[in-house]
């Protein structure tokens, strides 16, 4: 569930290793290039990590950010 915390929407995601985890970072990219929006982002082997808000809104959350983040929802 995305949390909403030092004007980012926060989520971090579990996967069975690390292939999994990287398909879903290379699934995430081309839905953000879709979106002309891009994350900041962490992985770990099997965990990765994504924090969402909009630079050029002053780095908040946005609609932009909201919708982006349902769109990663529905790749789990």
């Amino acid at each position: 569930m995305w949390q909403e915390k030092d004007n980012a929407l926060y989520r971090s995601f579990g996967f069975r290793d690390f292939s999994e985890a990287f398909a879903f970072m290379t699934r995430v990219a081309l839905l953000a290039e879709q979106h002309n929006h891009h994350p900041r982002w962490a992985n770990t082997w099997n965990k990765v990590e994504i924090w969402l808000n909009t630079h050029d809104a002053g780095n908040i959350v946005t609609d932009k950010d909201r919708k982006l983040a349902e769109a990663i929802d529905r790749l789990v």
